[in-house]
């Protein structure tokens, strides 16, 4: 028995074949393009992912018996916004998850409707990356398109409403949406009125284990699979990364540094962090998590080597680095505007305590470690709501880094234990298809027997210290410079 895990990402789908004991048989990544129109726009054609998913499974599969395959799981990129008008078409690039193109939508709605309004409706606030603003935007902006718009989804839910005919989402990916009282699992009718659609429009939701259907006849013969193979509903990428890193349980944390970095801690019940500077969603074991989300993280350091160093020798410019704890350069990963904990979509990057002495290996070394010290911004945020975090999973491009696993272990102040495999999101989707066609009891089962930890890291308690002080500094950082950023918002607005 196979199960097919399909990680739809920002710049590409990573697809993995696992057998019935969760051994990774094969794998495959297809990539494509990503758009920006504008600045703080991020735009994708949805048919890239569609046809990226077809090539991909066909190569995944080949040699493999058709009827052996029994499920897929598919997780993608949160928050984005993908409209298909009467006839099924797509209306428009998906407005994706780093796009801030929302600043006056979310304005109106965090002021006019009231956090504590949306809080009460959704268990969030509003973010210039979710989906409810998106729809707003079109609906002020591109009236046309909005009128066209019959059906609203997620991304990774239109590569399942291709493969089904289902109209499915699941609660952890849509909790990102603004629209779903999470608490309640359940569409917020007064999300919906605020942004003028019906749940007519919306996609029915399950629990990301489930099943909503199966192969429809053309789809199974254009992947060269059986129409027996079932769909589960998936999950948003960052509850599928945490399912690939065993991450349930309450109180389980895992980090992710990948195009944007993550703080993930599952929470068996619903809770709402200070003053939302984190994200409260639904998780894909049917319980509830804490999300804390910085915009840039691996891409702040691809942006500082290929762009800036010019090169993509990234083994070179780290192994060089060794005396953490004493980098007394600042570095604010901010390129995208940032989340989690500050929503500001004005926020950029900057570096601070540049010297006639600065090295290029200190600014190396401060672009990671600002990354690092964003993810600690979250951390903090979720130890205030009374969670006690020690230990956490690493995965993501960056997890691969030995220097990113010194410097987040001792940064945070916790051990950070290293995965045997380092599939994350696309074995969290194949974890949730196994489970769906009934190989596992339960997403808990699975996960103890597939994921391990082959290596833990822990924090040094004299760099500790030091990051501690400097972290400080680093904080302050953000509330020094942001009148600044705004200013040049401002004029970048005209």
């Amino acid at each position: 028995m196979y199960y097919i895990g399909a990680d739809l990402g920002t710049t590409g789908l990573k697809m993995i074949l696992i057998d019935e004991t969760g051994r990774i048989t094969a794998s495959r990544t297809e990539k494509y393009p990503i758009a920006y129109p504008f600045q703080s726009w991020a735009e994708q054609e949805p048919t890239d992912w569609f046809n990226a998913l077809v090539k991909g499974i066909r190569k995944l599969t080949k040699g493999i018996a058709p009827e052996a395959v029994k499920a897929i799981g598919i997780d993608g990129q949160m928050h984005g916004l993908v409209m298909l008008d009467s006839q099924d078409q797509v209306i428009r690039p998906a407005i994706l998850w780093n796009d801030t193109r929302t600043t006056e939508e979310v304005t109106y709605l965090n002021d006019e409707i009231g956090k504590s309004k949306l809080s009460e409706l959704t268990g969030n606030i509003a973010f210039a990356g979710f989906t409810a603003p998106k729809i707003m935007w079109v609906r002020k902006n591109e009236p046309e398109n909005f009128e066209k718009m019959k059906r609203v989804m997620l991304p990774k839910d239109y590569l399942n409403y291709m493969l089904t005919g289902i109209l499915s989402s699941d609660y952890s990916d849509a909790s990102g949406m603004l629209l779903l009282d999470v608490e309640k699992k359940q569409w917020s009718q007064e999300m919906m009125a605020i942004c003028h659609i019906t749940e007519a429009n919306l996609p029915k939701l399950y629990e990301s284990y489930q099943v909503v259907g199966t192969l429809k006849s053309d789809m199974a013969e254009k992947l060269g699979l059986g129409n027996h193979v079932k769909v589960v509903a998936g999950a948003g990428d960052n509850a599928a990364a945490a399912i690939g890193a065993g991450t349930v349980g309450d109180g389980r944390c895992n980090i992710s540094i990948g195009t944007s970095g993550t703080v993930f801690v599952a929470s068996k019940d619903f809770k709402e962090g200070k003053n939302h500077a984190v994200h409260n969603f639904a998780h894909a074991d049917g319980t509830y998590h804490f999300l804390g989300c910085m915009l840039s993280a691996a891409s702040c350091n691809d942006w500082w080597m290929e762009k800036i160093l010019g090169t993509n020798d990234y083994s070179m410019e780290q192994n060089a680095i060794e005396d953490l704890g004493h980098n007394h350069l600042i570095y604010l990963p901010y390129l995208m505007g940032e989340r989690s904990p500050h929503n500001d979509p004005n926020a950029r990057g900057a570096f601070l305590g540049l010297s006639m002495g600065t090295t290029r290996q200190q600014m190396t070394q401060a672009v990671l470690e600002g990354v690092a010290f964003g993810l600690r911004d979250s951390l903090e945020v979720i130890r205030e709501a009374g969670v006690v975090v020690t230990f956490a999973t690493f995965c993501g491009g960056g997890a691969k880094s030995k220097l990113w696993q010194q410097m987040v272990a001792n940064i945070l102040g916790i051990e950070v234990g290293i995965l045997d495999n380092e599939e994350g999101p696309a074995l969290g989707s194949a974890i949730l298809a196994a489970v769906g066609d009934g190989l596992y009891e339960n997403v808990e089962e699975a996960c103890q027997a597939i994921v391990t930890v082959k290596e833990v890291v822990k924090p040094d308690q004299e760099i500790v210290e030091k990051y501690n002080r400097l972290y400080q500094v680093y904080k302050n950082s953000y509330h020094a410079v942001k009148g600044l950023h705004d200013q040049l918002s401002s004029l970048a607005k005209g």
